[in-house]
């Protein structure tokens, strides 16, 4: 699944007030004081950077103020700011109440730099971010801890999707992690791939028929773009066959998609999978529409249609699109507490699938937090022994909601919707609160993304 990848119950207001205030490096949220009885006989400390007696402050930094894609994670602020006043409201977490500090990366390697520096400063951790250009994570690994030793920032992270993040000491995925590190560049190296989804749907819609086909790849970053050739190869193996592989911006309007249609029409390809976001398949449906096109079998997408946007704004022109998940979707939240925590405290009209994977990443740092307490007591909370208890976490699942999942690597768990009439409708497994989680579905190819990216028009 690419790495950069792009809603269904009533609000309910928690019993607590949240303050905002800001401050030169980002925003604070601070949410109410309070504990449980038992948390209350303790005498609480200091006990590392970011945690007083009475707070624990976390960060979550995440790209929302560029005007190439503006907003583009703003669900992931949502989530963690809906968390912290979420367990808040039931007592804190380690017996303390949890603040917010909230920075702005704007796809910017600078303010991711800048953002990393001002997290080891000032949080106990980074919880349920996602940066697409984080370069440099010098400051995150070699940050140094209330002793004075450079433990590292612990990353809890949305997405990672620099490699220099990923492959970092200290930092746990919820979203899909295909490098295998160490990475040696500059030749053919491993990744894992889901390739069960593939393998799905060439059985099962292309009976008889060699799937052939256009995949469009985000174009705007290198290392978006290069993430995109481990997942094509792939989709090779597992019996596709590619007419086009042609960049795609987030800037583009529906006219730069009319020779990308074009190639469609030239081939009689029968799939097109959309590797960038939303819009990109919205703009790439609208015009294959307008120009008659009806060749096409699958219309794909992953993490980034699962949008309202997606189903707003495409209206009848995506009708049919499919896409994977590897969580359960929102469509069935009654099928897991956890899912209706974050879509009941942070309202239907600010969720969508990045802010459930931040929401997610808050729960990892709740069990790790809770086990540290378990452990050491709630003044053993410090960064050491945080990144301990991360390290003993195996396949993580927050609470049922998400496929079992290696916080390094890929969960082998997915399912797939199919939009009908402005619908998600589950089209594997049929079972509801259910995914298909055999080992096999994740596989490894050998690629070189440089070598690949330069063939790519």
């Amino acid at each position: 699944m690419n790495r950069y990848r792009w809603l269904v119950v009533v609000v309910v207001a928690l019993s607590m007030i949240v303050v905002s205030s800001s401050s030169s490096s980002g925003t604070t949220t601070t949410a109410s004081k309070g504990g449980s009885a038992q948390c209350k006989s303790v005498p609480l400390k200091a006990t590392e950077v970011g945690v007083t007696p009475s707070d624990i402050s976390i960060q979550v930094m995440a790209d929302v103020g560029s005007p190439l894609a503006p907003g583009l994670f703003q669900a992931n602020v949502d989530a963690i700011n809906g968390f912290a006043k979420y367990w808040n409201a039931h007592g804190g977490i380690g017996c303390r109440q949890v603040k917010v500090n909230v920075w702005d990366s704007k796809l910017s390697a600078e303010e991711s730099k800048n953002g990393l520096i001002n997290g080891c400063q000032n949080s106990l951790a980074k919880v349920g971010g996602s940066t697409l250009f984080n370069a440099d994570v010098s400051p995150m690994t070699g940050c140094v801890d209330k002793s004075g030793a450079a433990t590292g920032l612990p990353d809890l992270a949305g997405v990672a999707n620099s490699l220099t993040e990923q492959c970092a000491k200290g930092v746990y995925v919820i979203h899909s992690v295909n490098e295998v590190c160490p990475v040696v560049l500059g030749r053919p190296r491993p990744f894992r791939e889901p390739g069960g989804t593939t393998k799905w749907y060439v059985k099962n819609l292309f009976k008889g028929v060699k799937p052939h086909g256009l995949y469009m790849v985000p174009g705007d970053l290198p290392s978006t773009t290069a993430s995109s050739m481990p997942i094509i190869e792939s989709q090779r193996q597992a019996g596709f066959t590619f007419d086009d592989l042609l960049k795609v911006s987030s800037r583009d309007t529906q006219a730069a998609f009319t020779p990308r249609v074009q190639s469609v029409k030239d081939h009689a390809s029968n799939f097109v999978f959309g590797g960038t976001n939303d819009t990109g398949l919205i703009l790439m449906r609208k015009e294959a529409k307008a120009q008659g096109v009806d060749t096409v079998k699958l219309w794909a997408c992953s993490l980034g249609c699962y949008t309202k946007a997606f189903v707003a704004s495409g209206g009848t022109a995506v009708d049919g699109t499919y896409l994977w998940l590897g969580f359960l979707p929102f469509e069935e939240v009654k099928a897991n507490k956890e899912m209706q925590h974050y879509v009941t405290t942070v309202g239907t009209d600010k969720i969508n699938s990045f802010g459930g994977e931040a929401w997610m990443a808050g729960v990892l740092f709740k069990q790790a937090i809770d086990d540290v307490v378990a452990s050491h007591g709630p003044n053993g909370i410090t960064r050491v022994n945080l990144l301990a208890a991360l390290d003993k976490v195996k396949d993580f699942t927050a609470n049922g909601w998400l496929g079992k999942k290696d916080l390094h690597g890929h969960s082998p768990c997915f399912l797939i919707l199919q939009l009908r009439n402005a619908k998600w409708v589950r089209v594997y497994p049929k079972k509801v609160g259910t995914m298909d989680c055999t080992a096999s579905n994740v596989t490894t190819v050998t690629v070189d993304p440089a070598v690949e990216v330069a063939k790519i028009k």
